[in-house]
């Protein structure tokens, strides 16, 4: 049940998971669970008439009145693709050994840019609230959502309060993870060279 964010109190209820590459959820529009409302549920969801469900908390209250700003499914978007800020948001998981040791290191961080009209430092709990535009996969993920173009960097440097700052100070350059294509192109340059060594 809390892998479909539903209490005790939502049962009896129904919900739908499509395993392909990705998992998709589903949950229906009505509650009823009668044989008509099961056939229309999964009708429409094979028809790709039902849009995937995401779980997400409720915006708390005071949720951007301290440095780091609390982020949810439902505020996400608004926040982070704000083309006239760098929003650097880390992904955590409350369980996360990684994220609780991170975790002053990245409250410093956002003392440090609490004044900052085009910076926001957030975070958000990845296990309470999903996006359809992001998958996260580990813990804690950072990325920076570039003001401007909302192109989405993600972070590999060095979880320090100097590593992020230089990534934030660089537009996302000092500290960004390499890119596939570039991964593959060096992939393919040390083939070439590993051949010629051959030779």
């Amino acid at each position: 049940m809390e892998f479909f964010g539903l209490k005790k109190e939502d049962t009896p209820t129904m919900r739908l998971i499509k395993l392909e590459e990705e998992m998709t959820k589903f949950k229906p529009q009505t509650s009823d669970i009668g044989e008509s409302d099961i056939r229309d549920f999964v009708t429409g969801v094979l028809e790709g008439k039902v849009k995937q469900h995401l779980l997400s908390e409720d915006v708390p209250e005071g949720w951007d009145k301290e440095p780091v700003k609390v982020l949810v499914g439902k505020n996400f978007d608004e926040v982070a693709f704000d083309k006239s800020k760098n929003v650097l948001v880390e992904f955590y998981a409350p369980w996360c050994g990684h994220c609780k040791q991170l975790a002053p290191i990245y409250d410093e961080l956002a003392e440090k840019y609490k004044d900052s009209s085009d910076v926001v430092i957030a975070k958000m709990d990845a296990t309470a609230n999903e996006l359809e535009h992001t998958k996260i996969n580990s813990f804690p993920t950072i990325k920076l959502y570039k003001k401007g173009t909302n192109e989405v960097i993600d972070f590999n440097g060095e979880r320090t309060l100097e590593g992020i700052r230089r990534f934030i100070d660089t537009d996302g350059v000092d500290g960004a993870a390499v890119k596939e294509e570039e991964e593959d192109e060096e992939e393919e340059k040390d083939d070439e060279q590993a051949k010629r060594d051959e030779l």
